[in-house]
């Protein structure tokens, strides 16, 4: 039996462009003291882990190469999609990879985490009761009513149920409830634990995702294969149905840097600039003033700017997406 860290690596980060662009997407982007956040992934995990297993995508999986050839890994598994086809066919090729009693702990490579004590421990816990064939979620204690996560709902290591992302007054009685968690994105179960459950409440995802497994080549899944995967969340495939649930409730300092707000707050934390009504610049060393604004951003790239309220850094998205069509050679 092994303890892998699956690291999935498939996203790009559209809510942070024009720093995070395909060819490069945000967990390749080296501006977190100079490491990627998908370096500082497979150093946090190193520790509690026996091998590395990446599964990204074909546009960048030569980045995560490198990364982890810069971060002194020379040995690890991959597996190459040919096309986005959500985290539950993803974590399943993981688990096909693997044998059925290895320990799977499935990260993201794009989350800024404090690993330290709590980290450990939460991380043991899990492995401990993933070794006793329980499928387990991370939930973060929440330090604010954040409206861009989904919640668990949890007595102890008792899953409740599972919220969607709330509102903002929904939100806040979460967080004077007490028993609510913030949905992490980290997992831990066996891989054939994980196959069973998958098989059982989504078997045309477990078929085809199969499928797609054995006919790849050198790592590298087939694309009319992989297509006919349906593209489901493991949170809805899995997570939300099966009975073997638990929760590690965790106090871990976390990020998911999905956004501009989360990317200002930790710059501001480590003494980025910022003048006396709250706006930052991020990629120039060109004198800027803001007139009239507060709580702005202005990222600038050698071939964009933006320039973002803070509270709008949610709809960067429909930016990226906007000029996906318009101006592809802008997001590639």
């Amino acid at each position: 039996m092994q303890i892998i860290n699956v690291i999935l690596s498939g996203g790009v980060g559209s809510r942070l462009w024009p720093l995070s662009r395909k060819s490069q997407p945000k967990q390749y982007l080296p501006i977190f003291q100079g490491e990627t956040l998908f370096q500082n992934t497979v150093r946090r995990n190193r520790g509690f882990c026996d091998q590395v297993m990446v599964v990204g995508n074909c546009d960048n999986f030569e980045l995560s190469r490198k990364d982890l050839n810069s971060a002194g890994v020379e040995s690890f598994l991959e597996i190459i999609e040919a096309c986005p086809r959500n985290t539950a066919a993803a974590i399943a090729f993981a688990a096909f990879e693997a044998q059925p009693e290895d320990i799977l702990f499935v990260t993201p490579s794009d989350h800024l985490i404090k690993s330290g004590e709590e980290y450990g421990a939460a991380v043991r816990r899990a492995i401990q009761l993933a070794k006793e064939g329980h499928i387990v979620t991370f939930g973060l204690k929440p330090t604010k009513p954040e409206t861009g996560f989904g919640y668990i709902e949890a007595e102890g290591e008792e899953v409740k149920g599972f919220r969607e992302k709330p509102n903002l007054d929904t939100a806040e009685s979460f967080l004077k409830n007490g028993n609510f968690f913030w949905n992490s994105g980290m997992f831990c179960f066996q891989a054939g634990v994980y196959l069973q459950e998958l098989q059982a409440f989504e078997p045309e995802v477990f078929t085809a995702s199969k499928t797609a497994f054995e006919s790849a080549k050198e790592g590298k899944l087939d694309y009319e294969f992989s297509m006919q995967i349906p593209s489901i969340s493991v949170d809805y495939a899995v997570m939300e149905r099966t009975k073997r649930i638990k929760v590690v409730p965790s106090g871990f300092a976390w990020s998911d840097m999905g956004s501009f707000e989360s990317i200002y707050d930790h710059f501001k934390s480590l003494g980025h600039g910022v003048d006396s009504n709250g706006n930052m610049v991020i990629g120039t060393n060109l004198h800027t003033e803001f007139l009239g604004l507060q709580n702005t951003l202005l990222i600038q790239t050698p071939d964009a700017i933006l320039v973002l309220k803070k509270e709008n850094a949610q709809d960067v998205k429909k930016v990226y997406e906007r000029l996906e069509k318009e101006k592809p050679e802008l997001v590639d």
